[in-house]
């Protein structure tokens, strides 16, 4: 994590009164620059004293980099997902206005300075690590005259949905506190709604902040330690899997959110032998069921008193592994749980994010062997699916897709 004692450099209003395109914008723009500078940017809390709470809502994440932030980073406690259709006369010309005014917005927002045009800034000065990440869907691409990504193949386990599927522009927006991340998205979608409209919302949660140690593996609602043979960020491993070198993506990566429902109450009915069994690991702490700690290298040749495979074929981990390095993913899931509809006790499940340079390459093999065979596939079902690409980030001064755009 990378903190801003200072946020970023704010452009002048000119500039951004041209991008808004009108004289009503501007004054609400100059009304807001002068609250904005009243306010100041967000300072560095001091060190509480001995018996005092810690705050953490100053800490930011800078937003400006080689990569988007959102990926790498510590997943936050909070992810709201919000997926838009552009509008019919949104051509390349409007797709780089929006896209300016959104990197402006984001630069801000996550600086702990509030938007430009907000009505409210106060609610702006806690960021609580806010990061805020774009995606483009392959229609977004296409309109800009680009190539990068597709949706997935159909696959025999999916029931999806239209109001959790696809979409053209990604908003991914997280944070510690859900107060900041409902006021940035509202401030993102008010930029946008001269470009696109809001095809799905969908948001998550983790244990909150402070909860365990930075970098803990996060449990879903099964009680399953999810994501435990991830690349660690920072190293050359994680840098092979995640990010791009080529083309308008370089320094960019790939992203597939599938919405997986999950059948809590049919799981309730499993026992623990049988749970451990079609997962692969023990959920008591994630180690593999040839092993004692999480991290421990599992053992697929290892067999029982009678000959059984001690890790089942048809466990989750072991359908979820490859002989070709080439073919993994980074996770940074979120689990959801939603008001059941009369009658159920529970709507709940996994918003399944996954990040990695080719979709095609590393992903797709990988699903087709949880569709072909793995028993978690008895409780959980895939009811929302999108892909995005997700551009490079940017410097002061330019904006997120400009490498397509620009």
């Amino acid at each position: 994590m990378t903190r801003s004692d200072s946020g970023t450099q704010r452009p002048g209003s000119t500039r951004r009164q041209f991008l808004l395109g009108g004289a009503v914008a501007g004054v609400a723009a100059a009304a807001a620059v002068g609250i904005d500078h009243a306010l100041g940017s967000a300072a560095t809390p001091s060190p509480p004293k001995a018996g005092e709470p810690v705050i953490h809502g100053g800490e930011t994440v800078a937003f400006h980099g080689k990569h988007q932030a959102g990926i790498a980073t510590d997943a936050q406690a909070h992810g709201t997902f919000v997926a838009l259709d552009l509008r019919p006369e949104t051509d390349r010309d409007g797709l780089r206005r929006m896209m300016r005014i959104l990197t402006d917005d984001a630069a801000r927002l996550t600086a702990g300075e509030s938007a430009l045009a907000d009505s409210e800034p106060e609610m702006a000065t806690t960021p609580a690590r806010l990061t805020i990440t774009f995606g483009f869907g392959p229609g977004l691409i296409s309109r800009a005259g680009g190539s990068g990504v597709s949706q997935l193949p159909a696959f025999t386990i999916d029931r999806l949905q239209p109001e959790f599927s696809e979409g053209d522009l990604l908003l991914q927006i997280a944070g510690d506190d859900p107060t900041t991340v409902a006021h940035a998205a509202r401030m993102l979608l008010k930029d946008t709604r001269s470009f696109a409209t809001v095809r799905w919302t969908q948001q998550g949660f983790r244990r909150a902040y402070g909860t365990e140690a930075p970098g803990t593996t996060m449990r879903n609602l099964f009680g399953q330690v999810d994501g435990t043979a991830n690349p660690r960020p920072g190293t050359v491993d994680f840098d092979e899997v995640v990010w791009r070198t080529d083309g308008w993506l370089a320094g960019g990566t790939t992203m597939v959110i599938r919405r997986i429902q999950m059948d809590l109450e049919g799981w309730d009915r499993v026992d623990r032998v049988g749970r451990d069994q079609s997962v692969g690991r023990k959920l008591s702490n994630g180690a593999p069921l040839t092993g004692v700690n999480e991290h421990d290298e599992p053992d697929f040749a290892a067999k029982n008193a009678i000959g059984f495979s001690v890790i089942p074929e048809f466990s989750h981990m072991r359908r979820s592994r490859s002989d070709n390095p080439r073919e993994r993913i980074f996770r940074r899931a979120y689990n959801y749980d939603v008001p059941p509809a009369a009658g159920e006790i529970s709507n709940s499940g996994l918003i399944f994010a996954a990040f990695q340079a080719d979709v095609e390459a590393q992903y797709v093999p990988l699903q087709r062997r949880l569709d072909e065979l793995d028993l978690l596939n008895e409780w959980t079902v895939p009811i929302g699916s999108a892909v995005f690409a997700i551009p490079p980030g940017c410097q002061p001064g330019g904006y997120i897709g400009e490498t397509l755009l620009g």
